[in-house]
Protein backbone atom coordinates (compact mmCIF):
# COMPACT_ATOMS: atom_id res chain seq x y z
CA UNK A 1 0.00 0.00 0.00
CA UNK A 2 0.73 3.35 -0.26
CA UNK A 3 1.32 5.96 2.26
CA UNK A 4 0.35 8.81 0.33
CA UNK A 5 -3.31 10.48 0.39
CA UNK A 6 -4.76 12.97 -1.55
CA UNK A 7 -5.92 15.83 1.15
CA UNK A 8 -8.06 18.48 0.32
CA UNK A 9 -5.40 21.25 0.08
CA UNK A 10 -3.10 18.76 -1.96
CA UNK A 11 -1.02 15.64 -1.87
CA UNK A 12 0.20 14.36 1.41
CA UNK A 13 2.92 11.42 2.13
CA UNK A 14 3.24 10.17 6.29
CA UNK A 15 6.20 9.76 7.54
CA UNK A 16 6.36 6.76 9.29
CA UNK A 17 7.49 7.80 12.08
CA UNK A 18 5.01 5.96 14.43
CA UNK A 19 5.43 3.95 17.27
CA UNK A 20 8.94 5.59 17.71
CA UNK A 21 7.73 6.35 21.57
CA UNK A 22 6.19 2.97 22.17
CA UNK A 23 6.83 2.61 26.01
CA UNK A 24 4.45 0.51 27.91
CA UNK A 25 5.07 -0.23 31.43
CA UNK A 26 3.78 0.35 35.04
CA UNK A 27 1.89 3.52 36.15
CA UNK A 28 4.03 6.89 36.80
CA UNK A 29 5.30 7.75 40.28
CA UNK A 30 5.51 11.73 40.03
CA UNK A 31 1.66 12.36 38.99
CA UNK A 32 -1.31 10.75 38.33
CA UNK A 33 -2.50 10.40 34.94
CA UNK A 34 -6.33 9.41 34.04
CA UNK A 35 -7.14 9.11 30.18
CA UNK A 36 -10.52 10.11 29.21
CA UNK A 37 -11.66 7.34 27.07
CA UNK A 38 -14.14 7.22 24.18
CA UNK A 39 -16.36 4.48 23.39
CA UNK A 40 -16.28 2.29 19.99
CA UNK A 41 -19.95 1.88 18.34
CA UNK A 42 -21.56 -0.63 16.82
CA UNK A 43 -20.81 0.04 13.60
CA UNK A 44 -23.88 -2.84 12.35
CA UNK A 45 -26.06 -1.06 14.61
CA UNK A 46 -28.62 1.79 14.19
CA UNK A 47 -26.04 4.34 16.10
CA UNK A 48 -27.68 7.35 14.60
CA UNK A 49 -28.77 10.99 16.20
CA UNK A 50 -31.30 9.90 18.82
CA UNK A 51 -31.28 6.51 18.80
CA UNK A 52 -30.04 4.37 21.69
CA UNK A 53 -25.97 3.81 22.30
CA UNK A 54 -24.87 0.64 20.41
CA UNK A 55 -21.41 0.03 21.96
CA UNK A 56 -18.76 -2.51 20.39
CA UNK A 57 -17.88 -3.56 23.96
CA UNK A 58 -14.87 -5.71 22.94
CA UNK A 59 -13.46 -3.05 20.62
CA UNK A 60 -13.73 -0.46 23.69
CA UNK A 61 -12.38 -2.60 26.29
CA UNK A 62 -9.30 -3.58 24.23
CA UNK A 63 -8.88 0.51 23.40
CA UNK A 64 -8.77 0.89 28.09
CA UNK A 65 -6.46 -1.85 28.21
CA UNK A 66 -4.12 -0.39 25.54
CA UNK A 67 -4.01 2.54 27.95
CA UNK A 68 -3.57 0.73 30.99
CA UNK A 69 -0.57 -1.20 29.38
CA UNK A 70 1.07 2.11 28.79
CA UNK A 71 0.47 2.97 32.40
CA UNK A 72 -2.53 5.54 32.41
CA UNK A 73 -5.17 5.07 34.45
CA UNK A 74 -8.52 5.52 32.87
CA UNK A 75 -11.70 8.14 33.09
CA UNK A 76 -14.82 6.25 31.87
CA UNK A 77 -18.02 7.61 30.96
CA UNK A 78 -16.61 10.74 31.40
CA UNK A 79 -17.09 13.61 28.64
CA UNK A 80 -14.79 11.90 26.11
CA UNK A 81 -16.98 9.13 26.19
CA UNK A 82 -19.80 11.15 24.50
CA UNK A 83 -21.65 11.38 28.00
CA UNK A 84 -24.79 13.66 27.32
CA UNK A 85 -23.65 13.37 23.78
CA UNK A 86 -24.95 10.26 22.28
CA UNK A 87 -24.20 8.08 25.35
CA UNK A 88 -27.15 7.34 27.62
CA UNK A 89 -27.02 6.77 31.05
CA UNK A 90 -28.43 2.81 30.93
CA UNK A 91 -25.40 1.99 28.42
CA UNK A 92 -22.63 5.02 30.73
CA UNK A 93 -23.96 2.26 33.48
CA UNK A 94 -22.84 -0.88 31.70
CA UNK A 95 -19.59 0.56 30.25
CA UNK A 96 -18.51 1.72 33.91
CA UNK A 97 -19.32 -2.02 35.03
CA UNK A 98 -17.30 -3.47 32.51
CA UNK A 99 -14.12 -1.19 32.32
CA UNK A 100 -14.17 -1.68 36.48
CA UNK A 101 -14.27 -5.40 36.26
CA UNK A 102 -11.30 -5.42 33.40
CA UNK A 103 -9.51 -2.72 35.50
CA UNK A 104 -9.52 -5.66 38.52
CA UNK A 105 -8.44 -8.10 35.88
CA UNK A 106 -5.98 -5.76 34.52
CA UNK A 107 -4.23 -4.05 37.78
CA UNK A 108 -5.72 -0.37 36.21
CA UNK A 109 -7.19 2.29 38.08
CA UNK A 110 -10.14 3.56 36.85
CA UNK A 111 -12.35 6.63 38.13
CA UNK A 112 -16.45 7.04 36.66
CA UNK A 113 -18.01 10.08 35.80
CA UNK A 114 -21.65 10.13 38.03
CA UNK A 115 -23.81 12.67 36.47
CA UNK A 116 -27.83 13.31 36.79
CA UNK A 117 -28.42 12.39 32.94
CA UNK A 118 -31.15 9.73 33.93
CA UNK A 119 -33.07 12.26 34.29
CA UNK A 120 -35.16 13.54 31.22
CA UNK A 121 -33.99 16.27 29.24
CA UNK A 122 -35.62 20.02 31.04
CA UNK A 123 -36.45 21.45 34.26
CA UNK A 124 -35.55 19.67 37.46
CA UNK A 125 -35.94 20.20 41.40
CA UNK A 126 -33.10 20.13 43.40
CA UNK A 127 -34.36 17.06 45.32
CA UNK A 128 -34.48 15.40 41.95
CA UNK A 129 -31.08 15.86 40.91
CA UNK A 130 -30.13 14.90 44.47
CA UNK A 131 -31.20 11.77 44.00
CA UNK A 132 -30.28 11.29 40.85
CA UNK A 133 -26.53 12.16 41.51
CA UNK A 134 -26.77 9.77 44.46
CA UNK A 135 -28.74 7.02 42.43
CA UNK A 136 -25.32 6.84 39.97
CA UNK A 137 -22.51 7.20 42.87
CA UNK A 138 -23.65 4.08 43.93
CA UNK A 139 -23.43 2.48 40.31
CA UNK A 140 -20.11 4.04 40.37
CA UNK A 141 -19.11 2.59 43.69
CA UNK A 142 -20.75 -0.38 43.21
CA UNK A 143 -18.61 -1.04 40.36
CA UNK A 144 -15.40 -0.46 42.14
CA UNK A 145 -14.51 2.98 40.53
CA UNK A 146 -13.77 6.16 42.05
CA UNK A 147 -16.45 8.78 41.81
CA UNK A 148 -15.93 11.69 39.40
CA UNK A 149 -18.57 14.37 40.61
CA UNK A 150 -19.44 15.55 36.87
CA UNK A 151 -21.26 18.88 36.15
CA UNK A 152 -24.99 18.26 36.01
CA UNK A 153 -26.59 20.47 33.54
CA UNK A 154 -29.83 20.03 35.41
CA UNK A 155 -28.28 21.48 38.19
CA UNK A 156 -26.77 24.36 36.19
CA UNK A 157 -30.56 25.32 35.38
CA UNK A 158 -31.49 24.96 38.69
CA UNK A 159 -29.71 26.10 40.97
CA UNK A 160 -29.94 29.74 42.13
CA UNK A 161 -26.59 30.35 44.75
CA UNK A 162 -23.95 29.02 45.62
CA UNK A 163 -25.30 27.43 48.69
CA UNK A 164 -27.83 25.14 46.33
CA UNK A 165 -24.43 23.61 44.76
CA UNK A 166 -22.80 23.66 48.61
CA UNK A 167 -25.64 21.41 49.64
CA UNK A 168 -26.15 19.15 46.85
CA UNK A 169 -22.11 18.13 46.41
CA UNK A 170 -22.07 18.41 50.28
CA UNK A 171 -24.49 15.88 50.79
CA UNK A 172 -23.60 14.04 47.71
CA UNK A 173 -19.49 13.70 49.64
CA UNK A 174 -20.57 12.90 52.60
CA UNK A 175 -23.04 9.72 51.41
CA UNK A 176 -19.67 8.42 49.60
CA UNK A 177 -17.63 5.56 51.03
CA UNK A 178 -13.97 7.34 50.34
CA UNK A 179 -12.43 10.38 48.32
CA UNK A 180 -14.33 11.64 45.57
CA UNK A 181 -12.71 13.73 42.60
CA UNK A 182 -14.95 16.74 41.80
CA UNK A 183 -15.27 17.88 38.21
CA UNK A 184 -15.57 21.95 36.70
CA UNK A 185 -16.61 21.29 32.55
CA UNK A 186 -16.29 25.15 31.25
CA UNK A 187 -19.15 26.75 28.35
CA UNK A 188 -16.50 25.56 25.81
CA UNK A 189 -16.66 22.02 26.49
CA UNK A 190 -20.31 22.37 27.36
CA UNK A 191 -21.89 25.77 26.75
CA UNK A 192 -24.75 24.21 28.81
CA UNK A 193 -22.84 24.91 31.80
CA UNK A 194 -22.21 28.27 31.88
CA UNK A 195 -22.35 29.91 35.37
CA UNK A 196 -21.53 26.95 36.88
CA UNK A 197 -21.50 27.13 41.03
CA UNK A 198 -23.53 29.47 41.42
CA UNK A 199 -21.05 32.35 39.41
CA UNK A 200 -20.56 33.57 35.49
CA UNK A 201 -17.59 34.69 36.92
CA UNK A 202 -14.41 32.12 37.47
CA UNK A 203 -12.91 33.87 39.87
CA UNK A 204 -16.39 33.95 42.14
CA UNK A 205 -17.56 30.09 41.06
CA UNK A 206 -13.52 29.50 42.48
CA UNK A 207 -14.55 30.73 46.32
CA UNK A 208 -17.75 28.67 46.27
CA UNK A 209 -15.10 25.57 44.99
CA UNK A 210 -12.50 25.87 47.69
CA UNK A 211 -15.22 26.63 50.81
CA UNK A 212 -16.74 23.04 49.16
CA UNK A 213 -13.40 21.32 49.66
CA UNK A 214 -12.38 22.90 53.10
CA UNK A 215 -15.54 21.85 54.47
CA UNK A 216 -15.01 18.24 53.66
CA UNK A 217 -11.68 17.02 54.96
CA UNK A 218 -10.46 13.99 53.94
CA UNK A 219 -13.05 13.49 51.46
CA UNK A 220 -12.06 15.01 47.83
CA UNK A 221 -9.32 13.69 46.39
CA UNK A 222 -8.77 16.30 43.59
CA UNK A 223 -10.64 18.54 41.04
CA UNK A 224 -10.78 18.08 37.28
CA UNK A 225 -10.38 21.79 35.73
CA UNK A 226 -11.11 22.04 32.17
CA UNK A 227 -11.53 25.75 31.89
CA UNK A 228 -8.85 25.99 29.15
CA UNK A 229 -6.97 29.09 31.07
CA UNK A 230 -3.40 28.62 32.56
CA UNK A 231 -3.58 31.64 34.70
CA UNK A 232 -6.57 30.46 36.33
CA UNK A 233 -5.40 26.93 36.90
CA UNK A 234 -2.19 28.01 38.38
CA UNK A 235 -3.96 30.31 40.95
CA UNK A 236 -6.32 27.85 42.03
CA UNK A 237 -4.08 24.70 42.30
CA UNK A 238 -2.22 27.35 45.21
CA UNK A 239 -5.80 27.54 46.60
CA UNK A 240 -6.16 23.81 47.13
CA UNK A 241 -5.66 22.06 50.75
CA UNK A 242 -2.32 20.10 50.91
CA UNK A 243 -3.38 16.26 49.38
CA UNK A 244 -5.52 17.85 47.10
CA UNK A 245 -5.32 17.17 43.85
CA UNK A 246 -5.75 19.70 40.53
CA UNK A 247 -6.26 16.97 37.78
CA UNK A 248 -6.21 19.11 34.66
CA UNK A 249 -8.17 19.05 31.83
CA UNK A 250 -6.41 22.07 29.94
CA UNK A 251 -5.94 19.87 26.38
CA UNK A 252 -4.60 23.75 25.37
CA UNK A 253 -1.89 24.33 28.31
CA UNK A 254 -1.14 20.28 29.25
CA UNK A 255 2.38 20.61 29.19
CA UNK A 256 3.33 23.01 31.28
CA UNK A 257 0.54 22.12 34.23
CA UNK A 258 1.61 19.02 34.13
CA UNK A 259 5.52 19.75 34.28
CA UNK A 260 4.41 22.35 37.10
CA UNK A 261 6.57 25.24 39.15
CA UNK A 262 8.51 25.12 42.03
CA UNK A 263 5.40 25.66 43.77
CA UNK A 264 3.70 22.52 42.65
CA UNK A 265 2.01 20.88 39.48
CA UNK A 266 -1.27 19.70 38.34
CA UNK A 267 -1.98 16.41 37.72
CA UNK A 268 -4.12 14.77 34.63
CA UNK A 269 -7.74 14.24 33.48
CA UNK A 270 -7.34 14.68 29.95
CA UNK A 271 -8.78 13.52 27.17
CA UNK A 272 -6.09 13.92 24.46
CA UNK A 273 -3.93 11.89 26.77
CA UNK A 274 -5.81 8.76 24.80
CA UNK A 275 -5.07 10.21 21.66
CA UNK A 276 -1.27 11.08 22.19
CA UNK A 277 -0.81 8.01 24.90
CA UNK A 278 2.45 6.60 23.81
CA UNK A 279 4.22 9.96 23.20
CA UNK A 280 3.00 10.97 26.56
CA UNK A 281 3.29 8.13 28.36
CA UNK A 282 7.49 8.42 27.30
CA UNK A 283 7.21 12.23 28.83
CA UNK A 284 6.16 11.14 32.00
CA UNK A 285 8.49 8.39 32.18
CA UNK A 286 11.07 11.36 31.57
CA UNK A 287 9.41 13.05 33.84
CA UNK A 288 10.02 10.34 36.90
CA UNK A 289 13.49 10.90 36.53
CA UNK A 290 13.98 14.15 36.45
CA UNK A 291 14.58 14.54 32.39
CA UNK A 292 12.60 18.01 32.33
CA UNK A 293 14.40 18.52 28.84
CA UNK A 294 13.09 14.99 27.14
CA UNK A 295 9.43 15.67 28.62
CA UNK A 296 9.05 18.48 27.10
CA UNK A 297 10.63 17.23 23.85
CA UNK A 298 8.47 14.25 23.64
CA UNK A 299 5.01 16.78 24.56
CA UNK A 300 5.84 19.40 22.00
CA UNK A 301 4.55 17.83 18.73
CA UNK A 302 1.51 16.65 20.28
CA UNK A 303 0.72 20.12 21.76
CA UNK A 304 -0.31 21.72 17.68
CA UNK A 305 -2.44 18.52 17.46
CA UNK A 306 -4.28 18.89 20.95
CA UNK A 307 -5.28 22.72 19.93
CA UNK A 308 -6.57 21.39 16.53
CA UNK A 309 -8.03 18.81 18.36
CA UNK A 310 -10.03 20.95 20.74
CA UNK A 311 -10.22 24.06 18.45
CA UNK A 312 -13.97 25.80 18.36
CA UNK A 313 -16.80 24.56 18.77
CA UNK A 314 -14.44 22.16 21.54
CA UNK A 315 -17.31 20.03 22.35
CA UNK A 316 -16.89 17.97 18.98
CA UNK A 317 -13.46 17.32 19.69
CA UNK A 318 -14.78 13.55 19.88
CA UNK A 319 -15.03 13.10 16.78
CA UNK A 320 -11.32 13.76 15.71
CA UNK A 321 -10.76 11.58 18.77
CA UNK A 322 -12.40 8.61 17.35
CA UNK A 323 -11.11 9.74 13.76
CA UNK A 324 -7.15 9.72 15.53
CA UNK A 325 -8.24 6.29 17.14
CA UNK A 326 -9.32 4.07 13.65
CA UNK A 327 -6.37 5.93 11.58
CA UNK A 328 -3.82 4.56 14.18
CA UNK A 329 -5.54 0.69 13.83
CA UNK A 330 -7.51 0.68 17.24
CA UNK A 331 -10.67 -0.05 15.86
CA UNK A 332 -11.87 -0.95 12.29
CA UNK A 333 -14.51 2.18 11.24
CA UNK A 334 -15.46 5.53 11.68
CA UNK A 335 -18.80 5.13 13.61
CA UNK A 336 -19.88 7.10 15.96
CA UNK A 337 -22.95 6.52 18.98
CA UNK A 338 -25.22 9.01 17.74
CA UNK A 339 -23.89 9.79 14.26
CA UNK A 340 -21.47 11.78 15.99
CA UNK A 341 -18.79 11.12 13.53
CA UNK A 342 -20.27 14.25 11.41
CA UNK A 343 -19.28 16.96 13.87
CA UNK A 344 -15.95 17.48 12.00
CA UNK A 345 -15.44 18.91 8.39
CA UNK A 346 -13.75 16.51 5.98
CA UNK A 347 -10.81 19.71 6.16
CA UNK A 348 -11.01 19.83 9.90
CA UNK A 349 -9.54 15.90 10.07
CA UNK A 350 -7.52 16.18 6.90
CA UNK A 351 -5.77 18.84 9.12
CA UNK A 352 -5.67 16.69 12.26
CA UNK A 353 -4.23 13.44 10.00
CA UNK A 354 -0.92 15.97 9.30
CA UNK A 355 -0.68 17.07 12.56
CA UNK A 356 -0.52 12.81 14.19
CA UNK A 357 1.55 12.00 11.64
CA UNK A 358 4.19 15.02 12.41
CA UNK A 359 3.65 13.95 16.21
CA UNK A 360 4.66 10.06 15.54
CA UNK A 361 0.81 9.06 16.56
CA UNK A 362 0.27 6.93 13.66
CA UNK A 363 2.10 3.42 13.58
CA UNK A 364 1.72 2.02 10.73
CA UNK A 365 1.46 4.80 7.89
CA UNK A 366 0.04 2.78 5.30
CA UNK A 367 -2.55 2.00 7.00
CA UNK A 368 -3.28 5.14 8.38
CA UNK A 369 -3.44 6.23 4.42
CA UNK A 370 -5.62 3.91 3.23
CA UNK A 371 -7.87 4.72 5.67
CA UNK A 372 -7.67 8.35 5.33
CA UNK A 373 -8.04 7.62 1.35
CA UNK A 374 -11.47 5.84 1.57
CA UNK A 375 -12.88 8.31 3.96
CA UNK A 376 -11.59 11.00 1.83
CA UNK A 377 -13.49 9.57 -1.33
CA UNK A 378 -16.60 9.91 0.67
CA UNK A 379 -16.02 13.51 1.38
CA UNK A 380 -15.51 13.93 -2.46
CA UNK A 381 -11.75 14.68 -2.71
CA UNK A 382 -10.95 12.27 -5.45
CA UNK A 383 -7.55 9.67 -4.56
Amino acid sequence: MSATVRLPDGAYTLSGAGGEHATPGAPFTSRVAYAAAHVVADPRAENVPGAPAAVDWDATLAFRRHLWSYGFGVAEAMDTAQRGMGLDYPTARELVRRSAAAARAEGGAICAGVATDQLPAGPATLDEIRKAYAEQLADVQEAGARPVLMCSRHLAAAARSAEDYLDVYGRLIDDADGPVVLHWLGPAFDPALAGYWGDGDPAGAAETVVALIAGCPGKVDGIKLSLLDEEFEVALRRRLPAGVRLYTGDDFNYPALIRGDAQGHSDALLGVLAAIAPPAAAALRALDTGDLAGYDRLLAPTLPLARHLFGAPTFYYKTGIVFLAWLAGHQDHFTMVGGLQSGRSPAHLARLLRLADAAGLLPDAELAAHRARAFLTTAGVAQ
